[in-house]
């Protein structure tokens, strides 16, 4: 897209970049409130978790979400039209899908595919093996890495709706781009992790399909390349707003941030920020809080550009290596990310 810049430095005829750079000179705040403790037990008690299993379900809350299930129903619809032929009829996503025999069936289909597995397998053990070459085929088909998979055997081997849904959008937007799948279809999730000090939970809102509402995002690159192009009079005052905003709410943790460029580079700032305003904890063992290598920074910003991804924070693709080098344009373009949505929040 192209930005048109007006002849005077101080104004920005674009309507998209001016409205993200008066964005960012915004200055008020508002308070978001998690949960009740109560409510939380209550559904926490419901749910039986294996000691040292860590496990992410959707919240009850979002459960009966009117999109969630129009998701279903097209999904479910695509895969029998797709498999009519074979006279295969899926009824249920949770329970039609985990044994790996439809997906068998709908990869040889759709991607002419020739998978050595049996096509039925009546033991966990079986399921478990071709399962394992299924989303094996799946990744390599798609080009993913294994840290961009929103699913594993285990999770589609044990009726993890989340995961199977995105399995099968994924799936269905590789192979079929055009199913008019709804957008926006979000959910509220909590994952559970039992330690012997108890049960640990982290909040979070995730993305199924694409988030189309947040288009303006998508163009926030073409705003910080005219910024640092042709408004280099404005990024002091962007850098200023971005720092006020990080540390007001990374200060209550002791730390202040100065230099952009920096003190994002290895992550660990970056990570405890995500913390904060998602409302969750992150455990010490995930990251590197003093990382002393070029690798364990890069672990870092990875686990946090994941996080933002997995929370429907970002929608763009981010060389991890340009924040860890301190390229100040792209940790800009992802700290937008968090301020867009947390501006208003107060510490």
């Amino acid at each position: 897209m192209h930005i048109c810049i007006g002849p005077s430095p101080q104004k920005f005829d674009c309507t998209c970049c001016k409205k993200i750079l008066e964005e960012l000179l915004e200055n008020c705040y508002r308070r978001e409130y998690l949960p009740g403790p109560a409510a939380l037990n209550q559904f926490l008690d419901e749910i039986v978790i294996a000691q040292g299993e860590k496990k992410k379900i959707i919240k009850p809350t979002s459960s009966n979400n009117p999109k969630l299930e129009e998701l279903k129903s097209v999904l479910t619809d695509w895969i029998n039209t797709s498999l009519k032929e074979e006279h295969i009829v899926v009824r249920s996503l949770e329970e039609d899908l985990y044994d790996g025999l439809v997906l068998h069936h709908l990869l040889e289909k759709l991607g002419s595919l020739k998978l050595d597995v049996d096509k039925i397998a009546l033991t966990e053990k079986k399921q478990r093996q071709k399962l394992s070459v299924i989303l094996e085929a799946v990744a390599k088909c798609l080009q993913l890495e294994e840290r961009q998979l929103k699913w594993s055997v285990e999770s589609i081997l044990t009726k993890d709706i989340l995961s199977t849904l995105h399995l099968l959008v994924a799936i269905a937007k590789h192979f079929q781009p055009n199913l008019a799948m709804p957008p926006n279809v979000q959910v509220e999730t909590i994952t559970i992790e039992n330690t012997s000090r108890g049960l640990k939970t982290v909040n979070a809102v995730e993305y199924i399909t694409e988030n189309k509402e947040n288009l303006e995002a998508q163009s926030k690159d073409d705003a910080f390349d005219e910024l640092f192009s042709h408004a280099p009079d404005k990024l002091d005052a962007v850098k200023k707003v971005f720092l006020q905003f990080v540390n007001q709410h990374v200060g209550k943790l002791g730390l202040n941030v100065k230099d952009i460029e920096s003190q994002f580079a290895d992550g660990v700032i970056l990570l405890l920020l995500i913390g904060q305003l998602e409302g969750y904890f992150l455990n010490l063992r995930d990251f590197f809080l003093t990382p002393a290598s070029s690798t364990e920074m890069l672990h870092n910003v990875n686990l946090a550009l994941d996080l933002l991804t997995d929370g429907g924070l970002l929608n763009f693709s981010v060389n991890s290596e340009d924040i860890v080098n301190g390229d100040m344009k792209t940790t800009m373009r992802v700290l937008y990310c968090l301020y867009s949505k947390y501006k208003t929040k107060e510490t």
